[in-house]
Formats: structure tokens, sequence, C-alpha cells
């Protein structure tokens, strides 16, 4: 007869009897017991180890389990046990492969944030040098003194070109710029979302056709009409800048020349028509920005504020300041009446030209476009770069404001359209155009509710569907210029086929 233990029925290996219950138990299970309950397992009373009594039994043989009695039973038992252990290793393999990830994930972390904060400190550092240059400069980024180092430039034709010194912008110049900006955003409020009544309609701008062509404006010999701008207060007067240095001068109503104004040394590449005087102004590769009379066919003022070709210009809303930019890498705020330079300004952090600059209808802020892609964004009172716009992937060729002061429009040369949100600082709206289609024009109608592009044809968008309502594909060359008439009445372009064109019901 074999002992068998109370706890785990299986004959025990030492023996031992409770005296309390008279059981049979296996010596380390009971102890095990005793130590957590202080009792007999099967009688619930008082037991100590010191009461337990030691059986002298000889070696018991425990018999085999029931599943080990059979050959197939060991096989079984063997094919589990490998089985468990595959499963645990792959859960394993599993687990190492996760750690894996999670450790490169966090050194790649590591290595960026180790990056981001390198190049924070660099620019810290540079903000602050920058900062500590321009506290004795009294707010004037470009210094005099580097002006009085490099008086002269060189013109197109070899001679000395003097290069305008800087005025500086006084309190009554910003006073001045501040309150027509206020004027202008009370306009605006009151005009509030209404659309003109004589603007018109999308269903009728798309039946516009082509109803006049004159391709006798500029010189044959040297094709190409470069640049393009209407008279704001009359859109019958188009003005118009020449690859063959002229500017013309042309009343669309009585489709005849009034002006050809000759000064410059190379081709005319922007060009404004003043809204209340009968002025105008070009700029040139030639480095010099020229006004106008048109009354009297001359220059009345030139205005030498770069030192290579000037890229941009944009008329203050006063109608007293010009914007000007320029492949120096500067931008420049001259007053038109003495022809002076107020302010001269680059970002020297960026080293980059600059292709194009335009106002905001405030006239408090305006942008430049850069040779690297970027549409910069600035303060005009504070002189300082306020935001950038990246997104391009070619040097930007136009940039136009819409008059309801919220939208900027990009074109560059990735053949692509931005539209920008000022208010929230990014890009909201992208169309693509065709592959290789070259942006050189862009214009918001006076009402800010269509948008005009010029460059391997003319496009007309509808603001805020962006959607194409008109196409026109006349032109046998770039066109260089696009403009609405009053109340959108009528479209203007012109191209490097010499041509400009009018279109209409």
């Amino acid at each position: 007869m074999s002992l068998v233990c109370a706890i785990s029925n299986e004959v025990p290996e030492h023996p031992c009897v409770s005296p309390v219950s008279n059981q049979v138990f296996e010596r380390r299970l009971i102890e095990k017991y005793i130590a957590e309950n202080g009792a007999d397992p099967i009688s619930g009373q008082p037991l100590s180890e010191e009461q337990l009594i030691d059986i002298k039994v000889s070696h018991p043989i425990r018999p085999k389990a029931p599943s080990a009695t059979s050959i197939p039973a060991i096989l079984k038992s063997l094919q589990d046990e490998w089985d468990a252990v595959m499963l645990h290793s792959f859960t394993l393999r599993q687990q190492l492969q996760t750690t894996r990830q999670e450790l490169s994930h966090a050194l790649y972390q590591h290595d960026a944030a180790c990056r981001v904060i390198a190049r924070l400190t660099k620019e810290v550092t540079a903000a602050r040098e920058a900062l500590a240059t321009l506290k004795p400069q009294a707010g004037l980024i470009a210094p005099q003194a580097a002006l009085a180092s490099q008086p002269a430039a060189v013109g197109a034709g070899g001679e000395a070109m003097e290069i305008s010194e800087q005025v500086g912008m006084t309190p009554e110049i910003i006073q001045k710029l501040q309150d027509k900006a206020t004027v202008l955003t009370t306009e605006r409020k009151k005009r509030g979302k209404t659309v003109p009544e004589e603007l018109v309609r999308a269903e009728d701008l798309g039946k516009y056709r082509q109803v006049a062509s004159h391709a006798g404006l500029h010189s044959a010999s040297i094709p190409g009409i470069l640049s393009l701008d209407l008279c704001p207060t009359d859109t019958n007067k188009v003005l118009t800048g020449g690859a063959d240095k002229n500017v013309v001068v042309f009343d669309r109503r009585e489709e005849q020349i009034v002006a050809t104004l000759k000064g410059h040394t190379k081709k005319v590449s922007s060009v404004i028509y003043h809204p209340a005087q009968a002025v105008v102004f070009s700029a040139s590769p030639d480095s010099t920005i020229r006004v106008w009379s048109v009354s009297g066919g001359n220059c009345v003022q030139v205005i030498r504020a770069h030192e290579a070709s000037v890229t941009g210009l944009s008329l203050h809303a006063t109608g007293d300041y010009l914007l000007s930019s320029s492949e120096d890498q500067y931008w420049a705020f001259s007053d038109i009446q003495t022809g002076r330079v107020l302010t001269k300004v680059t970002d020297e952090t960026a080293g980059c030209a600059l292709t194009c600059a335009q106002f905001h209808p405030d006239g408090l802020i305006f942008g430049t476009g850069t040779a690297d892609s970027q549409i910069k964004i600035w303060d005009l009172k504070e002189r300082t770069n306020v935001a950038n716009f990246p997104g391009h992937s070619g040097p930007v060729t136009s940039i136009a404001f819409s008059e309801n002061g919220y939208y900027l429009a990009t074109g560059a040369q990735d053949s692509s359209l931005k539209l920008w949100d000022l208010r929230k600082l990014k890009n909201f709206k992208t169309i693509t155009l065709d592959n290789n289609y070259e942006v050189k024009s862009l214009v918001f109608d006076q009402s800010g509710t269509y948008l005009a592009v010029g460059g391997s044809d003319i496009r007309v968008y509808i603001c805020k569907q962006w959607s194409e309502v008109l196409n026109f594909s006349d032109h046998s060359g770039l066109v260089t210029g696009v403009a609405f008439g009053e109340h959108a009445q009528f479209l203007a372009s012109s191209g490097m086929d010499r041509s400009l064109k009018f279109y209409s019901l």
C-alpha cells in the first residue's frame, strides 16, 4: 500500500503525518501551507512545522502518468512541447523586431532634434549679430557708408552712373502712409463683399472675343512688348514698354499713339501709369527708373536706385512713392517728385536677386519675388521681412494682390499658379498649368472678382471658385502683359509678337 499526499494526491517523496488531522502530506507542500495559513489544510485547526511527524518509508516509486504509457502518447507530448517552443520563439523574434524599430525611431528623433537645436542656435546667433549691427544705424538696413564707398556704377553706355543717396523714412512720410492706409481700409470695409453692378458677369466674360489688334506700336526690327499697364482712372489709356527701348502711350478709343517716350538704353521691362497725373513710369535693365510726362513727351526724372537690372515697379496708393526691385538683391522706396531714394533694403541672409515687386492695396506691406522661388512679404514702415511663402520650384515671375486685401497670387517658372491667404499666411490653392507653361503676368480686376494670367496663353479665372472662364491663344509669341478694363468691360494683352490686343463682347 502506497502513501498518497492529501494535497497533491501524488506519492510523496518526503511523507509526514499531521497529528491534528492524521493525514499524510508531502513535507514540502505542507510546510508552505503552514507558513501561509498556520493551520491544518484538512481540519483547519492550528498546526506548526514542529508538530509534523516524519514517516520512514523506502524510496517511493512514482507511477507513470497515463499519457506516457504508450509511444504515440510520448510522441504527441514531444510534438506539443516542440510546437510550444516554436511559438514562443516566434513571439520573441516579433518582440525583438518591434524593439529594434522603436530604437531606430528614437535614434532618428534624437538626431533630428539635435539638428533643429543646432539650426535654431545658429539662427539666434545670426539674429543677435544682425540686431547689434542695426541698432547704431537708426533703422536703415543699408548703411550710408556702403553707398558712400560705392558712389558710382557703370551705365549701359559705359558712362559713370551716380547712385542716389538714401534720404530716409521721416516720421512725416510714415504718417502719410499710415493715414492713406486707414482711409483705404475704411473704404474697403464700407464696400464689404458687394460686387459693383456694372461688373461684367462670368457668363458674359466667357463670351469675349478679340475685337482689336495693334502691331505698329513698337519697332519691327527688335520685336516684342515686354510690359503693359492701363491708367486706373481711364482704362482707355494704355501704356506699353518694348524691347526696342521705347515707352508708348496708346489711346484705345481713338486707336492712335499719344506719345513715344525714348531715353532708356536697354529694353523696357516694367511700366506704370499714374492714376491721377499725366505721368508714367518705366524701368529697365539699364538700372534706371524714369518718370515721363505724357503731355510733354519727355523724361522729367531719372531715379537711380539700383546697380543692376530693375525687375519690378509698383506705385504706392498715395501716388507719391515708387517701389522697385532689382537683380542687385535690393528693393528701394523712392519719392517720384524729387527722384530721391528714401530707403533701400536687402535680405542679407538670402543673397538672392529680386524678380518682381507689388504693393498691397493698403500700401503698408508689399511683396517681392526672388530668383530662388521665394515670396517675401515686407513691412514698409519697419523695413523688415515679416513673412515668407515658400512653395514654388522656380524663379518667381509675377505676383498680384487682390483688391480685397486677403489674397495674393503668384506665378513662377514651374508651370504653376499659387494663391495665398494673407490672414492665415498659407497657400490655399495651387493651379497646375500645362507642362512648360510660362507665367509672365498676373492681375486681378479692380473688384477682385477675376484673375487674369498671361504667359503661354491668356487665361481668366473667377475668384473663390478658381475655375477657368476664358482662354485665348491669339498671340503668336509669349504673352507678357494682361490688364482688365474698368469693371472688366474689356481685357488687354501684349506679347512678344509685337502686338497689343483687346478682347470684349
